[in-house]
């Protein structure tokens, strides 16, 4: 699974825009990186940009952006209303997919030591990625701001955590950081009341309400013995909200930016709001998300309120989509369009391919009976073993809603989402034993001239043959696992359905013994005999286990029908 990071430099430039395109432009030029949102402002005098990618790319962008930005932007003429210490402000990171925030504080030291290093700009790391605990804050960090960094950044106390510490007139210093994904949500209300909405607003944030004196709402804020306002929290952790009329839809929401999505997902902070709502006679109607959001959260929401109906949650993921989208009303206002709202559902659409499973199931077969060599033998194995898989997923599926069987549905729910995830796994390989193929093909054309282009000829054959030998090994072991759920539904899933099961063992036993065809042919062609004579043990291994399993499982569900 591709893992994917999101960055959100700050650049201390907002109105004049061929600076910022240059920027922007520079960022453009990486592979791997799409810019989804420019925001000039010309009162801040900065401009807010994002973009995502994979990991390595999006830090090669980041720090071509702010070298671009150190060139373009001089701090000693910079005025503007948002705080700000440097040309570049703030570059933080953000996970988006199949990454951990340990590993994108990884990420965000490995680009704040280039930065410091290669362009001799200071950098303060903050949020996650801080170095020590008062610098979590970013508002310490910039304290004094660009004015203030030359005084203070010769003091040990302000030694930066990457970069000389001497102040760059220029450039001053940047704060490059870790966080958390940001989500910013309006809750629709049943009320035309901003009043109510902001108190609805101050139950849930983080920050809570002020203490009153009397009256709750007009009485005289309490203070504690310091002389400060004292407060009562709200109820979740990690979120900010007001509430506000909006002419455009005639309606009060509560606004909210959820700062920590691990400690309030976007489904807790709904259920939460609509529990309080409840309480003050309103009721959300809908939920407006505001830009961009990962996958994931959809998803959680999604598997969540099935989880509260008791319905299986290993359905695919646009059934969980289309869950999330009616539980939450994100289509209240405008339709909530999948493809362009779900980060990894926009970069899939800007790099989409030709790709097998995309087609239909004529299309795949005229595709594969024509007098090209590809899809072959291994794509077929792989889409043998999706087919397999998903029959078992299938049977757990009819099983978690049989009549009766209401009680079980978390059993035969966790067999279903395993099988989602490996039926994904194997039409991913559906594609990837044609990349392999072509990786061959490919290094077959290379040029043959010099003796230096016969040995890099000759290397890029063999790496590109034993990576054509591991796919159909990787295809073999996945439709293997899918005995496992095959073999379970057989016994104790929906008996009326015990048959499919059956085919399911079926296709996986075909779908291993084909792969295996694959993987002993190219590991023919492979100089490294050990290596190719391992695989082959191994894989003669799974294919005689798969044998036995599928007769295995082909009795119970034949003792069954008879």
């Amino acid at each position: 699974m591709k893992k994917l990071i999101e960055c959100v430099p700050n650049f201390s430039e907002g109105r004049d825009m061929s600076i910022i395109k240059q920027i922007t432009d520079t960022i453009e030029t990486v592979d791997g990186v799409k810019l989804l949102d420019v925001d000039p402002g010309q009162a801040t005098n900065r401009t807010v940009v994002t973009f995502v990618g994979t990991p390595d790319e999006v830090i090669e962008a980041a720090f071509l952006a702010v070298k671009k930005a150190s060139e373009l932007i001089d701090m000693s003429k910079h005025h503007g209303a948002h705080p700000r210490f440097g040309a570049t402000d703030v570059c933080p990171l953000v996970p988006v997919a199949n990454i951990s925030m340990e590993e994108v504080v990884e990420y965000a030291h490995k680009l704040a030591k280039r930065i410091g290093e290669e362009l001799n700009i200071p950098i303060y790391c903050y949020e996650s990625a801080a170095k020590t605990p008062e610098r979590k804050n970013l508002a310490y960090c910039r304290s004094g701001e660009y004015e203030g960094l030359k005084d203070k950044i010769g003091k040990p106390e302000w030694k930066p955590d990457f970069g000389p510490a001497a102040f760059n007139a220029t450039a001053g210093a940047t704060a490059v950081g870790a966080r958390d994904f940001l989500i910013a949500v309006n809750f629709n209300l049943n009320t035309t009341s901003t009043r109510r909405a902001n108190a609805l607003a101050f139950d849930v944030r983080e920050k809570g309400r002020p203490v009153r004196e009397g009256n709750p709402i007009t009485g005289k804020i309490k203070k504690d013995e310091k002389g400060a306002d004292i407060w009562t929290p709200g109820t979740l952790k990690g979120t900010k909200a007001i509430g506000w009329f909006i002419d455009e839809y005639g309606v009060a929401q509560v606004s909210m930016n959820i700062t920590n999505i691990s400690e309030t997902p976007l489904h807790v902070a709904f259920d939460e709001i609509s529990d309080k709502a409840s309480k003050r006679g309103l009721r959300i109607t809908g939920t407006e998300i505001v830009g961009l959001i990962p996958k994931k959260t959809i998803l959680d929401a999604g598997k969540y309120f099935l989880a509260k109906q008791e319905r299986s949650l290993g359905v695919s993921e646009e059934e969980i989509i289309k869950i999330a989208i009616k539980s939450m009303g994100l289509d209240d206002l405008k339709p909530f369009v999948a493809e362009e709202k779900i980060i990894e559902y926009l970069l899939e659409a800007e790099n989409c391919s030709n790709k097998l499973i995309d087609m239909t199931c004529s299309e795949f077969a005229n595709e594969t009976a024509s007098e090209s060599p590809a899809p072959g033998g291994g794509s077929i194995s792989a889409y043998m073993a999706a087919l397999g898989v998903s029959l078992g997923t299938m049977v757990a599926n009819l099983s978690s809603h049989k009549p009766g069987w209401d009680a079980r549905w978390e059993e035969f729910s966790k067999w279903a989402e395993k099988g989602q995830k490996l039926k994904d796994e194997l039409l991913h390989l559906v594609d990837e034993d044609t990349v392999s193929f072509n990786k061959i093909m490919d290094a077959f054309g290379l040029p043959k001239g010099t003796d230096a282009e016969k040995a890099e000829r000759k290397q890029a054959i063999q790496d590109a043959t034993k990576y054509a030998t591991e796919v159909p090994f990787i295809t073999m072991k996945k439709a293997f696992e899918g005995f496992e759920i095959c073999k379970a539904m057989a016994e104790v899933g929906n008996p009326n359905s015990v048959t499919d099961a059956g085919v399911g063992a079926l296709c996986c036993r075909s779908a291993v013994m084909g792969a295996f065809l694959n993987v002993k042919i190219n590991a023919v062609g492979l100089e490294d005999k050990k290596f190719a004579q391992d695989i082959i043990d191994q894989g003669a291994e799974i294919e005689a286990k798969a044998i036995a399993l599928e007769k295995e499982i082909m009795e119970i569900v034949n003792k069954k029908i008879v």
